[in-house]
Formats: C-alpha cells, sequence, structure tokens
C-alpha cells in the first residue's frame, strides 16, 4: 500500500478516536439534545431514532452545512467520507460517487447511480444539486441500492436534499458574504402565516465571483478570466394545513447561471520513450505540442498558476435555467397516511466555447449548442401498521415522464485541418518523421503544402522499394497527398450546423417497504419493486462536412483496409478518421434515425436486524437494485460496435446503425452487515459491504471520442478474440470495504464528528463488454480488468470540530469550527491512464466568529481549502492531442513505441477566505 494510504489511515485512527460524521438529520418536527446524539431521521420514511434504523445513511444538518460553508452538495465531500462529487467540462455534467460507484462523463443519456431527490422530487442528472440550495433542513446520504423507499431507481446510492418549510411564525434572516476573487454572496428568507392553516416562505440567493482561471494570451497577458459565478436562486412555497389530518405543501423555484465555464489546465505535455528494464525516458519535443507551438498555443510551466491560453472568441459559456413546481400532500386516515407527490420541472442548460483547451483553434462547440429536460413525476405512497403494530407496511406506485432534447454542435476550428494532416505526417513510431521546426511551420501553414509533397514522395519511393510497381505506387502515394491536402484544407466552421438528440422516456414501478416485529427485538424488513422502463430515441443531423463524403467516396477505404500497404494503409486511416471525426459528414443529413428499447425488472432489499438492548443494533442486509438503460447521445460512436471488422468512419453511416448506441440496464447484488452503538454522549456506527455490479454502465473520453460500455466480468480464460462465453459472464466491478461513523458531545457546547471509510472498487481480472460476452473489451479501457475504478479512493476519512463557548453573560456566544478530509491515491479518469492519477490530498475548512444573544447576529470569517492544496477532480486525454490511440499513455509500454497523449485537467478550487455577516428575527 501506498505511504500516503498508511498514513492516512494512522491518521484516521486518531481523529477517530474523538470525532466523526457530522450530526446525522433529524425530521422537522423533531427535536435534537444539544447535549447528545439521539438524532432522528426519516430514511425509511418512518420517523425513528438513527440507532434504529437498518441502513447505512447519514445526512448533514444545516448547521454543519453552514458551518462548513456549504451553499450546493458538493462541499458534503467535506463531511461525508464515502461520497465523492466533482465536476468536470459544465456544472452540468456533476458526478456523484458513494462507495467507489458513479456515473462520468459529459453524456447526458446516462443516468447517475448516484440519485439526487429534492424535497422529494427526482432530478434527472447530479448536475441539478450544484445550484444554489437556498434554506435547507437537512441533507441525507443513502449508501447502497435505493428504489423501494423512494420513487426513482439508484443502484449505487441516493442524496436525499430537504429544503426548510414555511413556519407559522413570522421570521426572517439575511445574509452577507465578500471574499477574495470579488466573491459578494446575498441570502435571504422570509415566512410566516397568512391565517392559522396557511404560511408561506421566500427565499432567494444571488452570488457572483471573478474566475478562478485567468485567461492569457500567447504573451502570457490577462485577456479574461473563466470557472467564475453569477447565479441567483429563489423558492417560494406554501404550506396549508386545515387540521391535523391534512397538510400540503407548494414549492415553486427558479435557478438562473450566466457564467463562463469550466476551463481546463495541461498538467503532461511530455513525449516519453520505454526503456529497457521498465520506466521511461523523455524525448527531446512533443510532436504534437510543437505542432500546436506552431499554431500559437503556449504550455504553463505549472497548471496550479492557474493561467490558460485558448483560442480568441472561444470563450467558455455556461448559461442555465432550471425551473420547476411541486406539490405534496399528506392525509392522514387514521388507519394509514396518503403521500401524493406531483412534479414538474424544466432543466436547460448551454454550455459551449473552446473545446480542445487550447490556443490552437481546432475543435469548438457552437451558441446554438444546448440540453434541456423536461420531466412529470408523480409519486403515490400510502403506509400503516397492522396486526397490533406487528407489521408497519408501505405500497407505493412511480410514474415518470422525460423529454430530452440535446442539441451538440461541434465544429472544426480554423487550424484544424492543418493539424491534422501535420499530426499524421510526423507520424507514431518512437522518432517524429519531422523536425520540431518543421511541425511548427507545418502547423501554421508556411510549410504545410512543401511537406505534405515531400511526404508523398517519400511514400511512392518508399512502396517502389518494397516491390509496387512504380504506376500504382504513384496511384497510392497520390491518393494520399490528396487526401492530405483535403484534409488540411477542411474549412473553419465545418461540423455540425444542428444536430438534434432526442429521448422520450416513461418510467413507472410499484413498490414496497414493510417491517415485520418478529418480537421486541427482531425486525424483518422486506422490499420489493418492479419497474418498467421505455425509451424512444431519433436523431435528426445537419452537418456540412462535404470533405468526409468525398474522402470516403475516394481510394482511401479500399488502401486502408489493404494490410499489405503497411504505413501507407495506415496514414490512409488516419486521414478517414480525422477527416470524418466523429462521423462529421454530411452524408449524416440524409439518415432518419429511430430506435425503441423497453424493460422490466425486480430489484428489492431484506434485512434482519436485532436490538439486544437499547444502545445496540446489529443487522444484515441483500439488496437489489437496477438503473436503467438508454441510448449514448454521441455521433461519434454511431456504427461502433466492438466488433466492426473495419472502423466505422471508413464508410457512410446508415439507419440501421442505430442500435448501436444502446447501453443495457445497470444491475448490482449488495451484502451488508453494521452495528449501531449508542450512548447520550456518542454513539458509534460500523458497516461492511459488498457490492457486485453487472454490466456497469462506463462512460470514458478515449481522447477522440465518448464511448459507453457495459462492463462485466469472464470467470474463465477470454477467447482469442477478447470475448467469454455466456455461461461465465459475472460482475465486473465489485466494491466492498468498512465505513466506521462516530460522533461525540463530551461537553456542553462541544461537538466532535467524522468518518473512516475502505472501500475496494475493483474491477475483474478479465472483463468484456457485454452481458452476453460477445463483445470485448473496448480497447481504449486495456488498463482496468484487475485495477481499482476511478475516483474512488480506498482510504478517506473525515473529521469535523466546533466550539461554541458562551462571552460573559450578555447570551454572546463564539464559534470555532473546523473540518478536514484526507483521501488516499486515486486515479481521476476512466481509462485510468496513469498520467491520470492524482496522490493523497487533505483539505481543510475553518470558520470563526462572534454570536449575539439566540444568534440573532453573527459575524464569522471563514476559509475553504486554507491550506490551498493543489489537487485534480477529474484529469482527461486533450481532445485529438496524441500520435494515435495506441501512443497515448505509458501505460502500453512496452509495446508502444512512445507516448505523446497530452493530459488536460479540471482542477480544484483554490483557498477561498472571507466574512460573512448574518442576521435575523
Amino acid at each position: 500500500m501506498h505511504k500516503k494510504s498508511l498514513w492516512l489511515i494512522s491518521a484516521g485512527a486518531v481523529a477517530l478516536g474523538s470525532s466523526v460524521p457530522v450530526a446525522w438529520a433529524q425530521d422537522g418536527s423533531s427535536a435534537v439534545d444539544p447535549d447528545g446524539v439521539n438524532i432522528i431521521v426519516t430514511a425509511t420514511r418512518r420517523a425513528s431514532p438513527l440507532s434504529d434504523v437498518p441502513i447505512a445513511v447519514s445526512a448533514v444538518t444545516a448547521q454543519a452545512m453552514q458551518n462548513s460553508g456549504a451553499t450546493d452538495i458538493r462541499s458534503l465531500n467535506q463531511l461525508a467520507p464515502s461520497l465523492l462529487l466533482s465536476s468536470t467540462g459544465t456544472e452540468a455534467n456533476a458526478s456523484a460517487r458513494i462507495r467507489g460507484i458513479g456515473t462520468v462523463g459529459d453524456n447526458p443519456g446516462l443516468e447517475s447511480s448516484v440519485a439526487v431527490f429534492i424535497d422529494g422530487v427526482y432530478r434527472s442528472r447530479t448536475g441539478a444539486g450544484l445550484n444554489e440550495l437556498g434554506e435547507i433542513e437537512r441533507v441525507e446520504v443513502l449508501r447502497g441500492p435505493q428504489g423501494t423507499l423512494f420513487g426513482r431507481n439508484a443502484s449505487a446510492g441516493l442524496i436525499n436534499i430537504i429544503s426548510k418549510a414555511p413556519e407559522f411564525k413570522l421570521a426572517g434572516k439575511a445574509e452577507v458574504t465578500y471574499g477574495n476573487y470579488d466573491y459578494w454572496r446575498l441570502a435571504g428568507r422570509i415566512t410566516g402565516p397568512v391565517t392559522d392553516s396557511l404560511a408561506l416562505s421566500l427565499d432567494g440567493v444571488w452570488s457572483k465571483r471573478d474566475g478562478f482561471f485567468d485567461l492569457v494570451d500567447a504573451s502570457g497577458a490577462k485577456v479574461g478570466d473563466t470557472n467564475d459565478r453569477d447565479r441567483y436562486f429563489l423558492r417560494g412555497q406554501a404550506l396549508f394545513e386545515p387540521n391535523d389530518a391534512l397538510s400540503i405543501r407548494l414549492i415553486g423555484d427558479y435557478t438562473n447561471r450566466d457564467e463562463s465555464c469550466c476551463g481546463a489546465a495541461y498538467v503532461e505535455t511530455r513525449e516519453r520513450r520505454p526503456v529497457a528494464g521498465g520506466g521511461y525516458s523523455t524525448a527531446p519535443f512533443n510532436r504534437i505540442a510543437a505542432i500546436l507551438a506552431g499554431q500559437g498555443s503556449t504550455f504553463a510551466a505549472d497548471p496550479y498558476d492557474r493561467d490558460l491560453h485558448i483560442t480568441a472568441g472561444r470563450d467558455y459559456v455556461s448559461k442555465l435555467e432550471d425551473w420547476g413546481v411541486s406539490g405534496e400532500v399528506n392525509y392522514d386516515l387514521g388507519g394509514a397516511k396518503l403521500t401524493s407527490i406531483t412534479a414538474y420541472r424544466d432543466y436547460k442548460s448551454q454550455d459551449y466555447g473552446d473545446y480542445d483547451y487550447s490556443g490552437a483553434d481546432l475543435l469548438y462547440r457552437d451558441s446554438n449548442t444546448y440540453r434541456q429536460f423536461r420531466t412529470f413525476t408523480q409519486e403515490l405512497r400510502a403506509q400503516g401498521s397492522a396486526f397490533n403494530n406487528v407489521l408497519d407496511w408501505l405500497v407505493g406506485g412511480y410514474y415518470a415522464h422525460e423529454k430530452l432534447t440535446l442539441e451538440d454542435n461541434i465544429r472544426f476550428g480554423a487550424d484544424y485541418g492543418r493539424f491534422a494532416a501535420c499530426r499524421l505526417m510526423a507520424g507514431a513510431s518512437v522518432n517524429s518523421n519531422l523536425t520540431a521546426g518543421q511541425l511548427a511551420a507545418c502547423g501554421n501553414g508556411t510549410a504545410t503544402q512543401l511537406l505534405i509533397a515531400g511526404t508523398q514522395a517519400q511514400l511512392n519511393a518508399g512502396l517502389i522499394g518494397a516491390g509496387v510497381p512504380a504506376l500504382q505506387a504513384g496511384a497510392i502515394s497520390t491518393g494520399l497527398g490528396n487526401g492530405l491536402r483535403a484534409l488540411a484544407a477542411i474549412p473553419s466552421g465545418t461540423g455540425d450546423v444542428a444536430s438534434l438528440y432526442h429521448q422520450k422516456s416513461e418510467n413507472w414501478a410499484l413498490f414496497t417497504h414493510n417491517i415485520v416485529h418478529i418480537t421486541s427485538q427482531i425486525d424483518l424488513t422486506l422490499g420489493l419493486r418492479y419497474t418498467h422502463e421505455s425509451k424512444r430515441f431519433s436523431a435528426d443531423f445537419n452537418n456540412n462536412n462535404a470533405t468526409c463524403a468525398a474522402l470516403q467516396g475516394s481510394s482511401l477505404p479500399s488502401l486502408a483496409t489493404n494490410p499489405a500497404l503497411g504505413s501507407a494503409a495506415a496514414l490512409a486511416g488516419g486521414i478517414l478518421t480525422l477527416g470524418c471525426l466523429g462521423n462529421s459528414s454530411s452524408g449524416l443529413n440524409a439518415l432518419d434515425l429511430n430506435d425503441r428499447i423497453s424493460d422490466g425488472e425486480f430489484s428489492g432489499t431484506a434485512v434482519l436486524s436485532w436490538k439486544p438492548v437499547d444502545e445496540l443494533l446489529v443487522y444484515g442486509s441483500y439488496s437489489k437494485g437496477y438503473k436503467a438503460g438508454g441510448y449514448n447521445l454521441d455521433r461519434f460512436q454511431l456504427g461502433s460496435t466492438g466488433l466492426n471488422p473495419v472502423p466505422a468512419v471508413f464508410a457512410p453511416r446508415t439507419n440501421a446503425d442505430v442500435t448501436s448506441l444502446r447501453f443495457a440496464a445497470e444491475k448490482v447484488d449488495a451484502f451488508e452487515v453494521g452495528l449501531k452503538y449508542t450512548q447520550p454522549k456518542w454513539s458509534a456506527n460500523i458497516a461492511a459491504f459488498r457490492q457486485e455490479f453487472k454490466n456497469f454502465q462506463l462512460n470514458t473520453f478515449n481522447g477522440t471520442s465518448f464511448v459507453v460500455q457495459n462492463i462485466n466480468g469472464c470467470d474463465s480464460a477470454l477467447t482469442a478474440a477478447r470475448t467469454c462465453a455466456s455461461g461465465d459472464v459475472g460482475p465486473g466491478l465489485i466494491s466492498q470495504g468498512v465505513e466506521l461513523e462516530l460522533s461525540a458531545t463530551p461537553v456542553r457546547n462541544v461537538r466532535f464528528a467524522g468518518g473512516f471509510t475502505y472501500a475496494r472498487a475493483k474491477f475483474a481480472n478479465r472483463l468484456v463488454g457485454s452481458s452476453s460476452g460477445s463483445v470485448p473489451l473496448d480497447p481504449a479501457l486495456f488498463l482496468l480488468p484487475g485495477s481499482i475504478n476511478s475516483q474512488a479512493p480506498e482510504v478517506v476519512t473525515t473529521m469535523s470540530a466546533s466550539w461554541t463557548p458562551k462571552l460573559g453573560t450578555g447570551g454572546l456566544s463564539a464559534l470555532f469550527y473546523v473540518d478536514g478530509r484526507m483521501s488516499s491515491d486515486f486515479n481521476t479518469g476512466s481509462d485510468l491512464f496513469p498520467e491520470k492519477k492524482q496522490d493523497g490530498y487533505a483539505v481543510f475548512n475553518a470558520r470563526v466568529g462572534i454570536r449575539g444573544p439566540q444568534q440573532r447576529w453573527a459575524i464569522e470569517f471563514w476559509g475553504q481549502n486554507i491550506f490551498n492544496q493543489d489537487y485534480t477532480q477529474v484529469a482527461f486525454s486533450s481532445p485529438l492531442q496524441s500520435s494515435s490511440p495506441s501512443t497515448s499513455t505509458v501505460g502500453q509500454f512496452p509495446g508502444a513505441p512512445m507516448a505523446n497523449q497530452l493530459i488536460s485537467a479540471y482542477l480544484a478550487e483554490p483557498r477561498t477566505y472571507g466574512i460573512t455577516l448574518r442576521g435575523s428575527f
């Protein structure tokens, strides 16, 4: 084990000796002993003390979120060790992982393995939780498969956010925050009664700050910034309680963002060569970087200087409108309680700008790019007790109808054609075919045609020398030369004019969750769910890349598929691949893609719990989870089945290719045993778990396109074609480990909290890309077998401590607060390239302040990431910036002659600090 991992285990043990998670959440109507840990939770849809709930759940109170400086769910990383949240190209593409399992990538066709609910309403993608949350009551994190208690299935876990309801007492609060990066945040809430039975509330947030990255020109002069913040949020609520039996809660909210996000910095720009005995040496120059330098790109010596150089006029833009309405009705019939939650949501984000993250103008998304989810959901539940309270029963139904529209317009920039041609002429052998100076001149256009002519002449001579007749050699070399010229001349703006993807999803489910009190000390919980999901897909393309159609109609496809031509065949294939990048072709316009999938699945849970004494709960559980399949909304993979004898881009696509965009449902079998022990001043929870995933939905960017595969294991040896007999297909990813949670209030006004998680989310030693075993693992994922999943640190420790001593006798009090998260090493890239590894790190937040009587006012000084820890959220292969997929990473040594993939990364936020003024009445 890595030394830093050992250090983290030791540090965690010390921290846990006196602390661990934050105070668990209470029901809105419940109280918490200020000096105790007797917390009431509703994770089973029943108000119960945490010590009586036989599932792995923790929750963060509003006070804990406030102390940590949290304004969205990303800050839960500091307080929940089994959870990891990150964002990539846009904050609409947030990824959540629980116990090392989650869904990554920019593809909106994939739902998250970790579901997000806000006030009982399912949010289509995790990114909704990165908006401002307003006033909240608590946030609950449920670990493991969910489905028999919440409307939507979740295969890895669930984040449940509960906002603060209106109150029948006039009250209000406001706060003003100012921090570095010219950060301003204003927040407020007003609530009160209209009548004895009707209460209203309105809360809102506005925040704005400068970007964490400076945009610079080729000289290094600042020309702007990115990763800034400019957003606001409003939520109005009405609570109607005409009598003790009926409660109606109506909620309407609106979020608006108009920001610049998200920039990425280069973290690897070397070209490396394997050396005898292992390791590598560094080449004098990286041939890809040399081309980019000729096109005006610069490369910062230290990515954490946070200076980015991108194409002028291609600034990152991130706009969002997210609004919705919901109504929750609770009616107590005496023998049963009925609950109805009805909601409609409309989520639209626009994220566009530079797509290659360099100063060269290679790829960009145009301003018409957007994604929109229109979602209607209805949940009905009935619950009660029977047989003299021996049975606590719950039955329910769920329906969802969602329309997803994606317009994804990826276009070539002014430098793309020359870059592609120069990249191919540089070659993929151990030494570049061209010098750094020649590559720079090729990239900027001063020597492009001359070098193409020289390459054509060398090809002709090489073919003749290999015994090819002179006439045939001339035809071949001329065809390749003309192909390079056509590639180099691709006009700026070529690509998608208006490429639209549509997906209509309809989901309905019936579920039940029942607790049988076998004795006063032993309970048996049984839950069952049937889910039926259907999805309709269609796509309409408008693409103006006539160059691709011309290349596919030339001699190049026949040359590329003739292995006897050696390097000439490889060059022909490269011209087709880059000239028709991601199936970008005017030939798409004739397609009318339509498809439909439908699936039904049973899932459920069984829990046996025993409480030998009031202070101790022991339980064991089994759960079967499910997450629906869907479509890869990306033309890049159209026609790529994993079984193609030749690459799909070598020929025009047809309507029959639509099935290649499908991916199957994700399934999991989860086992857990746990123990919860509670004393008046402290509590301890421990859980051991094992989760076996089949058809794990993996989305990875291979430097050219996003690849979606269902990852499965094989219990026998793979065939020569890297496939597996269907009877030998098993789980592809297994997460297992131990979680420890402690909390303590040893004396009045002192609270400790924290957690420790050891989770080993490991892929099987032999992997295939389908449940039938007939599809081999995608070559881009060659490092996965036997490895730990991405974004899955094996060891994580969190801690928090607060002290709120009284100051004198006038009602004043102070606040001293600190929290921290310590993580072991992990890989941030879903293809697990070693260049994307993040070393272990620790992040700490702190807050100090003074508060008035009954906390009617407060002044607080705060800092987040107070030691300015540098670390990466996600590293990725810089688009197109390698010689070929087979020379992307040192992980391919010793087979690859060299590795020259440039690696970029979305960096985590730097140190921030400021002051907050807060008042209430």
